[in-house]
């Protein structure tokens, strides 16, 4: 560096920093406006429009009583129809995308997502036991559940070795579970009664929010805000994590008791979503990167930005999903049309930057 450069980095310092400040300053303000932006927006939006001035007015009568200007049916279609769903939708997308941060954090790759687990694939196989041998809706979610954590025994017990969990063997180890898991959905669709079982099977598969109750929610929540609570106070770790396992066990840090937090915390949270939602892909691989693109990649600040930006996604693409036809259309159709191709931007966008950085 020459002496005449020097004064011009100097005084570059001070810009930088204040754009910093005012990035955590603008960054809850413009998450606030856009989770109730697309909250409100989905409890107003339908085949019965609600007015989004009283959708607004209903939920503040359920706090502080208000003159009624709003019909019995839009309080029922509010209250009791679309809260739930918007709900649900907002912690499976939230605990998706969190989970999906979470793990691309822990293997330093961008391209990891849940499914890599091996965990959607397990927590399917579970439901759709479940489903085949006419258990409720409560045995669907359990079993759902209860097959989601022993794929993450499976993938944890193939990545053990003799020096710990390597992240190679962890992430064979989420193919092989989820190869497995998947040949047997495929089985119990193949056997299934094509005229009464089979239907729900497939629909539930491709993931959808239509059954959503506050039964739902209640269970939804318990696994996704207790690992989204976890992963949220660690991710000061999650950053000395990224930036390599020789450097976090310098700074005192055990990466292999770490990683295998964030992998039980993000199996926890995936598997409660399948239960409640089925299967629904590209949320925990597209969204992280928006949230990195948005406010950089310090996980300080994009964990939390990653969480309310998913929420508010699965909520938009479920209000589409009840609004875009006649019939409803599976969320996870949605979610691979629209993600697929604003993965494929992203990926060229950061492939540029990486070129221009070089």
């Amino acid at each position: 560096m020459t002496a005449s450069s020097a004064p011009e980095v100097d005084r570059a310092r001070p810009t930088t920093t204040a754009g910093t400040r005012r990035t955590r300053l603008l960054v809850p303000v413009a998450l606030t406006a856009i989770i109730v932006l697309v909250f409100l927006l989905s409890l107003s939006v339908g085949r019965y429009t609600v007015p989004p001035n009283e959708t607004a007015r209903i939920l503040l009568n359920e706090v502080i009583p208000l003159a009624k200007t709003w019909t019995d049916n839009e309080a029922n279609v509010v209250l009791g129809v679309r809260l739930p769903r918007a709900l649900l939708a907002m912690l499976v997308g939230g605990g998706l995308a969190l989970g999906g941060s979470a793990l691309q954090a822990a293997f330093r790759n961008p391209l990891v997502s849940p499914q890599v687990l091996g965990v959607s694939s397990g927590a399917s196989f579970g439901g759709v036991l479940a489903m085949m041998v006419g258990a409720g809706s409560a045995f669907v979610v359990g079993g759902a559940f209860l097959f989601g954590l022993a794929a993450l025994g499976m993938v944890l017990l193939i990545g053990r070795t003799r020096s710990g969990s390597s992240i190679l063997m962890i992430v064979l180890g989420g193919v092989v579970t989820s190869a497995f898991f998947s040949a047997l959905v495929s089985f119990a669709t193949y056997v299934a009664d094509p005229y009464t079982t089979l239907p729900s099977i497939v629909f539930w598969l491709m993931g959808s929010l239509a059954t959503a109750d506050m039964g739902k929610v209640l269970i939804a929540a318990v696994p996704i805000l207790l690992g989204s609570a976890l992963i949220l106070g660690l991710r000061w770790r999650v950053n000395v994590l990224s930036m390599g396992d020789d450097d976090a066990a310098m700074l005192g840090i055990n990466p292999g008791r770490l990683r295998t937090l964030l992998l039980t915390m993000v199996a926890l949270m995936t598997a409660g979503a399948v239960a409640v939602a089925g299967v629904i892909g590209w949320v925990g691989l597209v969204i992280p990167h928006l949230a990195r693109l948005w406010v950089g990649p310090d996980h300080r600040i994009s964990m939390p930005t990653t969480f309310v930006l998913g929420a508010a996604y699965l909520t938009l693409i479920d209000t589409l999903s009840r609004t875009v036809s006649p019939g409803e259309i599976p969320i996870g159709i949605l979610t691979a049309i629209i993600g697929a191709p604003v993965f494929v931007v992203l990926l060229h966008r950061s492939r540029r930057q990486a070129f221009l950085d070089a």
